[in-house]
């Protein structure tokens, strides 16, 4: 039990880090980020997909013949179907069971190992979802890609996290979310042009899903293996060369000590996802590994992603202009992942949460009150009204993008210590997928049933959020990610938990 507390003495030779941007380093950036691909073009290709005339014919006729009723008017309810939404979902609830097997081979293994590995479970799910005849080939497919999208959801974040020198770890994280919303953005002009090769379009966007992941695959046999891994796998003298390699310096030595020391408790911890339970991880567990993960998804954000053509064909925009709706929600995603990178280590992560969390909520309440006043009752909405909708989401889209998106992934990537990082990392994915399938599951239920009010319903949650960051969430920015536990030892709440801790760890610093 006090073996963890080894981990404790590491960080403290940070002031004699050295090193340097290599091109070996962005290269393993580059492939190594290339894993957010795989979850961000399944998030808008799929959302494209259920609109498709095509498709819709094709798997869920009831759902085609409902909206051709209601093509010349505005209805909530013109989706609404649980079998359709279970297409979604399936692949959350695929990646939420895996996420546990890929945590024992990211420790075991290695994160390199892990990314390709959930490379090729998503080429698969492409091939078999672009084959598919029937409802079933479609899941089974889902399936495929959803463990994919666990495999690397799990490993792609350490991966970032460990390989990036201290002072630059949030933007090099943030790569996974930049990538994740490029490849929203490739999924949504590839439907806007498969839209209109009929009757098969539906087929190549589902199939393109194949592309990443053979680039993921091949990049991955050059990808080398993060120090942080090597060391905890005892290959020493490997870890020592890569770490030259990427800090492009031959003076490692305050760094790797560091590593070592790290690694020396996580071997000591047998039962690395018990171990998350002890006091002194309970700040993690609660914030990293519960908090972040349910709230990013909460916001309401990736109901927007998954069905924003639906949203926009639903608010009366034709099948063409919710397609392109889409893609100016994709960029907006991708320029607040930029400006993100751009400030998480100048600002800090706080600062991104709470700012957000204020236009979040005001883009709502717009978005509510305007569908509240002039939509549902079978006319068509005005011109103008429709823009400001779009603004209104768009704005919404874009204070996400530079804060809960990015920062759902990188704060809890760097708030585990090394012992019980795979693990508290298998929880965060785990997490994140279950409120991702539930919310995919129920929204289009919920739009129906509430309607406006589903927009007030996330306005309410994102003050929940943004009161549980400031409260709980210490700032962690520029800090060397071995260091970051002495935040909780000083935060006015966290402190009184991790001081259970205190005795056992005197004891322990004491024998050795």
């Amino acid at each position: 039990m006090a073996g963890g507390f080894i981990a404790e003495r590491a960080g403290k030779r940070a002031v004699f880090y050295q090193g340097k941007i290599t091109s070996y380093f962005i290269l393993a950036c580059i492939v190594g980020s290339l894993g957010g691909s795989l979850f961000g073009y399944d998030l808008g290709v799929s959302s494209g997909v259920t609109s498709m005339d095509d498709f819709l014919k094709n798997f869920f006729p009831a759902v085609y013949q409902r909206k051709q009723a209601h093509l010349k008017e505005t209805d909530y309810c013109k989706y609404d179907n649980q079998v359709l939404t279970l297409f979604t979902s399936s692949l959350y609830f695929a990646a939420l069971v895996s996420t546990f097997g890929a945590s024992w081979v990211t420790k075991n293994r290695g994160r390199r190992i892990s990314i390709m590995a959930g490379s090729v479970s998503f080429f698969l799910g492409g091939l078999i979802n672009a084959a598919a005849v029937n409802i079933a080939m479609l899941i089974i497919g889902r399936i495929f890609l959803g463990m994919g999208i666990g495999f690397c959801n799990q490993a792609v974040p350490l991966y970032l996290s460990e390989i990036a020198p201290h002072k630059i770890r949030g933007a090099i994280n943030q790569l996974f979310q930049l990538t994740t919303c490029l490849g929203i953005l490739i999924a949504d002009i590839v439907n806007y042009f498969t839209a209109e090769l009929h009757p098969w379009g539906w087929r190549l966007s589902l199939g393109l899903a194949m592309v990443p992941a053979i680039l993921i695959f091949v990049g991955g046999i050059f990808l080398p293996e993060t120090p942080n891994s090597l060391v905890e796998q005892g290959r020493l003298d490997e870890a020592r060369e890569i770490l030259k390699k990427v800090r492009g310096t031959m003076d490692v030595d305050a760094e790797f000590e560091d590593l070592k020391d790290a690694s020396e408790g996580a071997r000591a911890i047998k039962n690395p996802f018990q171990n998350l339970l002890k006091p002194r991880n309970r700040p993690q567990l609660i914030i990293g590994a519960l908090g972040i993960p349910a709230f990013q998804q909460l916001s309401g954000m990736n109901s927007i992603l998954f069905y924003a053509p639906v949203i926009f064909q639903s608010l009366g925009f034709g099948s063409g202009a919710a397609l392109y709706s889409s893609l100016i929600t994709g960029s907006m995603l991708v320029i607040g992942a930029i400006v993100s990178m751009g400030t998480v280590d100048k600002l800090g992560r706080r600062f991104l949460f709470i700012e957000a969390g204020i236009q979040m909520i005001c883009s709502m309440v717009v978005v509510a009150v305007t569908l509240a006043l002039k939509f549902g009752d079978g006319e068509e909405i005005s011109k103008g009204l429709a823009v400001l909708l779009v603004a209104a989401i768009c704005l919404f889209v874009l204070a996400y993008g530079w804060s809960w998106g990015p920062l759902g992934w990188l704060v809890p990537s760097e708030l585990f210590p090394l012992e019980t990082r795979s693990a508290g990392q298998s929880v965060v994915v785990c997490v994140n997928m279950f409120f991702t399938a539930a919310i995919a599951q129920c929204f289009l239920s919920a739009l129906c049933h509430l309607k406006w009010g589903v927009f007030i319903l996330f306005a309410c949650l994102i003050v929940i959020m943004s009161l549980f960051i400031i409260l709980l969430l210490p700032e962690t920015k520029q800090l060397p990610i071995e260091e970051i536990y002495q935040l909780w030892e000083q935060h006015w709440f966290w402190k009184h938990i991790v001081a259970k801790d205190n005795e056992i760890k005197r004891h322990y610093m004491g024998v050795n």
